[in-house]
């Protein structure tokens, strides 16, 4: 239950953030929570194992996801026309 409470921070700053990068950090953040949370169900359930594969693979997903994200809107930023 605390992790899910200490995701829900960083939620905050994803709706009312000021700026279009602290919503990109926040989003980041929740993803990074989000891995020992499945990690910690992974503990739970005796199958660490098997979450902690679940949790790289969503990790990976996050980082070329955010890696994307980006570079989407920076390069959108930058164009002056």
């Amino acid at each position: 239950m605390i992790l899910v409470v200490i995701i829900a921070i960083p939620f905050y700053r994803v709706v009312f953030g000021p700026t279009l990068f602290d919503r990109l950090l926040a989003i980041s953040a929740i993803g990074a929570k989000t891995i020992g949370l499945v990690c910690a169900f992974g503990a739970l359930y005796d199958r660490f194992d098997m979450f902690v594969d679940i949790a790289l693979a969503y990790a990976i997903l996050n980082f070329v996801g955010m890696l994307a994200i980006a570079k989407y809107f920076s390069g959108k930023h930058l164009e002056t026309k």
